[in-house]
């Protein structure tokens, strides 16, 4: 217990002493970084409350083919008016003053109907009317009610939506994917700036020390007399830069680390320090099974088709609309009217209405005509800007899959310019340490040296955007041979 004791205190003291605002570093690869970026950076939020509308809208369309029931009521409705009151008999109008409540209440079920884009119901309603001024009570029930209403003119709304609706769905989910997809790549970004920034900054480092060494050497050799001025003052200028692109570079690697640790939800307390990945995968993909799955997965072929579709849904509906308007009604019920709350319900008697309503536009100098023509054009421009979309598509894919898969020898030959031109900087570096050879070539062998690093980084990043621009084109997981997927469910609750 007294060694338990001593430790918490320990323990405790440590935390006392520890610095307010001290930075914890966060070691991270990237595939860290791209798992963070999927689950909590504002850009995934963005893309799970998009998906989360269209489901919405989704579960809307699938409503409207559900039965609906709804209650309905005035509780109470009250009035003290005066009502103007016609003698049939003189022609004599007077005013006469009513003082009166009515409280309703009503129940209706209703169905669509998606076949015929009609709508039946049933319906139950009871009212009340109290008449203060003669001191009356009235019930009106309504038992049942049942009816059917169908438009007559050819155009089904519902039959339409049920075409479109479910292909916006597949496009939402299919975009929420694609979606990703580009969060991926943000983050790869994201990392291999800050990567860069931290290489640069480790550049700067060595090339400062680097230089200030070389320089103090090359005082001693003129002093000697074995290097002439010009060389001196090259090497001084070297030195002054380098203390100038020192400061540069820790300012950028601050810029760059704020940004990645805002993208991935951290605050200022962690310090991120990012693993080069120094292989990748090798993998080589072939036009027609990228175009292949490009074409079955991608939401901007999806996208398409509802262009289409929707053109032809604004056609069918233009040509309703030039012709015979009509809409059939039908209703069949039970009513009865009693003093007595006992005596609504007994005996009522039924009632039954048919109406049938159109409209047939006679003169409208081409009005509607003109709103189908205009809409047959609008569909065929649709048609071939879809036929143009589709084309561009499968070009843009020919070129990508061309870049990705140069894009594992770029890596390898960058590595190994890196590997060269930094071996020839240490040979350079000793040659000029012994005189051999002159400051500008020892400055070439730096600037290629420091050129081929970042050009490898260059490199690796190239090859993962490409990767993740491949995977949002197809959206399928292209190394472990499987489609992409999610909890879609999960995504809404």
């Amino acid at each position: 217990m007294k060694n338990l004791a001593k430790l918490i205190l320990l323990v405790a003291l440590v935390i006392a002493l520890r610095p307010a605002g001290a930075q914890s570093v966060t070691q991270l690869t990237l595939a860290e970084v791209i798992k963070l970026a999927e689950e909590q950076s504002p850009n995934a939020l963005m893309a799970k409350h998009r998906f989360r509308a269209s489901y919405w809208q989704y579960r809307s369309f699938v409503a409207d083919y559900l039965p609906s029931l709804s209650l309905t009521g005035n509780l109470p409705d009250y009035g003290r008016v005066f009502t103007r009151v016609t003698n049939f008999d003189t022609g004599e109008e007077t005013f006469r003053e009513t003082n009166s409540m009515t409280s309703s209440l009503s129940m209706s079920l209703r169905q669509n109907i998606g076949l015929t884009g009609g709508n039946i119901f049933a319906q139950t309603e009871l009212t009340r009317l109290d008449k203060f001024s003669t001191d009356q009570v009235e019930y009106v029930s309504v038992p049942v009610n049942i009816g059917i209403s169908q438009p007559l003119n050819g155009y089904n709304s519902l039959r339409w939506q049920k075409k479109i609706q479910p292909l916006q769905y597949e496009q939402a989910k299919k975009r929420y994917l694609s979606d990703i997809e580009g969060v991926h790549s943000l983050a790869v970004t994201n990392f291999f700036q800050l990567l860069l920034a931290q290489i640069n900054k480790e550049i700067s480092e060595m090339n400062y020390f680097n230089t200030d060494t070389l320089y103090r050497i090359a005082q001693g050799r003129y002093n000697l007399g074995t290097i002439a001025e010009d060389e001196l003052l090259q090497l001084e200028l070297s030195f002054l830069n380098a203390g100038t692109a020192r400061n540069e570079a820790a300012m950028t690697l601050r810029d760059r680390e704020l940004r990645l640790r805002t993208f991935l939800g951290f605050n200022e307390t962690v310090r991120l320090e990012l693993i080069l990945p120094e292989e990748v995968p090798e993998l080589e993909v072939t036009l027609g099974r990228v175009l292949e799955l490009a074409m079955e997965n991608n939401p901007t072929i999806i996208g398409q088709q509802l262009s289409l579709l929707q053109a032809e849904n604004s056609v069918a509906q233009a040509k309703a609309n030039k012709g015979l308007n009509a809409n059939l009604n039908l209703s069949y019920g039970l009513r009865q009217q009693a003093d007595l709350f006992s005596n609504a319900y007994t005996n009522p008697s039924d009632q039954q209405r048919i109406r049938l309503g159109i409209t047939l536009p006679l003169i409208d100098w081409g009005l509607s005509r003109g709103k189908y023509k205009m809409a047959q054009s609008s569909e065929e421009l649709t048609r071939v800007q879809v036929q143009q979309t589709l084309i561009e598509f499968e070009q843009s894919i020919l070129l990508d899959v061309e870049r990705f898969n140069m894009q594992d020898d770029q890596v390898r030959i960058a590595r190994k310019s890196d590997e060269v031109a930094a071996r020839r900087y240490e040979v350079t570096k000793q040659r000029f340490l012994i005189g051999r050879i002159d400051v500008l070539e020892l400055n070439d062998a730096d600037t290629r040296k420091d050129q081929n690093r970042r050009g490898y980084v260059q490199a690796l990043q190239n090859y993962w955007n490409y990767y993740y621009d491949m995977r949002a084109l197809t959206l399928y997981d292209l190394l472990n041979n499987k489609p992409l997927d999610t909890d879609f469910d999960k995504l809404v609750r």
